[in-house]
């Protein structure tokens, strides 16, 4: 069997699949948001451009090119994302950013399931110039509908992990057939894992756009933080960010033994999927702990309290009055997440062992102190203790976090740039 016939033969399978689990999928709470969108019920606008932002961190990248895109020709853009936060974050994107003679309109949406019927039908009606594809997004039936289409993909900020290529590579004729025209990589590593699925034709490396985001971030430490009307003076303030479900054992743990160790300070708990509030409410009860939602607040707390996170857009606000911080998803092995913010904001973030999805930030930012990793739930709390029981030196590390980050910049105006140029090109 020919490579082209096994690659037509496996996508018209692969459509039977998503043909048999398109109707559960509903069920799904979140993917129930924007179901009509996912399955292509709403008509799609036209568009130059689309931009697919897997999620939250993904519609923040996205932010950052729609800023600084400036294509010779008016474009019409669209982005769609899989979530809603990422939705909510696109959202406020489009109504902050001001459009100008260069961008005819910036549109948002629901990204469709990739069932490649969905994916030939979406690509159709929006018949896109140039595709964007933010870090790891790789969709077959959207890559071979593109294909045939003749849209320029690109791949931007992109990573793929060595177990993500392990998989990709089970059948690497396809992908080879669907590959992207254009891949910028956040490191030689992860070129060298795109150069081995593709091959090394048009793999290059790019500064990580996450280095960007914080420019802004220096001038909004300095306004009116709106989380100081409700955190009392003089109480020490924990920050337990971005917590996945694999590790909620570990931190139930954790919040029991520094709440035993250091009674009377107030804990701010961000889980990274609002869907867990329900069981932390249970779980804070179960410990027999003072808290509240925070929602729920309308005047200073007392000490003693945990504060369960049901809102989303406040974690950054919260890194900044912290005077010690955790980052989650890094105690289980799921790779970590971002710990620049509450750096950026002068607190020395404490992680587990698990920070592989970050690696590209370089290890020097362990090495200079900048970054404590724990060996495990134990060690969090002993590292979070002392940070509490120490002198603030918030602002010394500000600026040493800023120096290494801004040493770090550039790939968001690199990426505009060859984006805007794919665009012009396409268009001629």
């Amino acid at each position: 069997m020919t490579n082209k016939l096994s690659v037509k033969i496996g996508l018209w399978l692969y459509n039977i699949i998503w043909s048999m689990v398109v109707p559960f999928l509903r069920l799904n709470g979140r993917l129930a948001d924007g179901f009509e969108q996912r399955t292509l019920r709403c008509r799609l606008p036209r568009a130059e451009l689309w931009i697919q932002a897997a999620s939250a961190g993904e519609a923040y990248l996205a932010r950052e090119l729609l800023d600084k895109l400036e294509p010779h020709h008016p474009a019409r853009i669209h982005v769609t994302t899989n979530t809603r936060q990422g939705m909510e974050i696109l959202e406020r994107a489009i109504n902050e950013i001001n459009t100008h003679e260069k961008i005819g309109s910036i549109s948002a949406a629901y990204f469709p399931f990739d069932k490649p019927a969905f994916m030939d039908k979406a690509v159709k009606s929006i018949r896109p110039h140039t595709m964007v594809l933010l870090e790891s997004e790789m969709w077959p039936g959207l890559l071979a509908a593109l294909k045939k289409s003749g849209c320029k993909t690109l791949i931007i900020n992109g990573r793929i992990r060595s177990k993500s290529l392990s998989r990709y590579l089970k059948w690497p004729a396809l992908w080879r057939a669907i590959k992207p025209h254009k891949i910028l990589a956040i490191s030689e590593d992860d070129a060298r894992r795109f150069a081995d699925l593709f091959g090394n034709e048009h793999v290059a490396v790019m500064p990580n756009i996450k280095f960007d985001r914080f420019d802004s971030l220096d001038t909004k430490r300095l306004e009116q933080n709106p989380l100081e009307k409700i955190l009392p003076d003089g109480i020490p303030f924990i920050v337990l960010g971005s917590i996945r479900q694999a590790e909620e054992p570990l931190l139930e743990k954790i919040i029991k033994r520094v709440c035993q160790k250091k009674p009377g300070l107030i804990i701010g708990l961000f889980p990274r999927h609002l869907h867990r509030i329900d069981f932390w409410q249970a779980t804070l009860d179960t410990l027999g702990l003072t808290w509240v939602l925070r929602s729920r607040i309308n005047q200073n707390l007392t000490d003693g309290t945990v504060i369960l996170w049901d809102t989303f857009g406040e974690l950054s606000d919260a890194y900044a009055l912290a005077h010690a911080a955790f980052v989650g998803g890094s105690l289980a092995p799921l790779g970590g997440q971002n710990f620049l913010e509450p750096l950026t904001h002068g607190v020395v973030p404490v992680i587990g062992p698990s920070w592989e999805n970050f690696a590209w930030v370089g290890t020097q930012v362990v090495k200079t102190g900048l970054v404590r990793v724990a060996r495990d739930w134990r060690g969090v709390v002993d590292l979070l203790l002392s940070d509490v029981n120490r002198p603030s030196v918030h602002e010394s590390v500000r600026k040493k976090a800023l120096k290494y980050i801004q040493d770090r910049q550039g790939g968001t105006a690199q990426a505009a740039g060859i984006i805007s140029e794919t665009l012009d090109d396409t268009q001629i």
